[in-house]
């Protein structure tokens, strides 16, 4: 079983997720902040995961601790759950519509952690959520899963659906990456390693 359970607490979160890469998108989300529990749940679907995410954070200071630690520990348990990385199918992408917006996603589970995020909307608000906050999310995901992630917006108008692209898009890439190839016997690297 590629599962992992994970807990995280701090003077400013509390947080707990319980995971496992050959779900079915099954789960619940709790974070006290609802935009984002909306992505979560995209996230998840759209993955093909099996997700619980529990939460507790410092939303009176403001919803950056909050979501930096739940994406750290995501990471985290994105890179317990893959172990060796062994069968992999390793890279993926996914191009995602969302009304007038375009997203996409390239995702390499090769251990080398890195983020390239490209949005016009990273500085506007989806109601009282900074859609700058999504590139912290992920940022932290790609340190802690040990993975490349590279997110676009390609083009779009409206703030939340370019979110919705954006997590869409890297879940649809996750879950090509995560996949088990039955060509693949070792792991997927020249370097007999990720």
């Amino acid at each position: 079983m590629r599962t992992a359970q994970i807990e995280r607490g701090t003077k400013e979160t509390q947080v707990s997720i319980s995971l496992n890469l050959d779900g079915s998108g099954n789960g619940t989300i709790d974070t006290g902040i609802g935009f984002f529990n909306h992505m979560l749940e995209l996230l998840k679907k759209h993955a093909l995961l099996d997700l619980d995410v529990k939460a507790v954070g410092d939303l009176d200071v403001d919803y950056h601790h909050t979501v930096e630690d739940v994406g750290l520990v995501f990471g985290q348990a994105l890179d317990k759950a893959l172990g060796e990385r062994r069968g992999i199918v390793r890279y993926g992408f996914a191009s995602v519509p969302m009304d007038e917006a375009l997203c996409e996603t390239s995702v390499d589970l090769g251990g080398r952690p890195y983020l390239v995020f490209s949005s016009g909307k990273k500085h506007m608000m989806v109601r009282d959520f900074e859609v700058k906050l999504v590139e912290e999310f992920f940022r932290a995901v790609s340190v802690e899963g040990r993975l490349n992630v590279h997110l676009r917006e390609i083009y779009g108008d409206e703030a939340h659906h370019v979110c919705e692209g954006l997590f869409k898009s890297f879940a649809r890439a996750l879950r090509q990456a995560v996949a088990v190839d039955p060509r693949e016997k070792g792991v997927p690297s020249s370097k007999g390693v990720l």
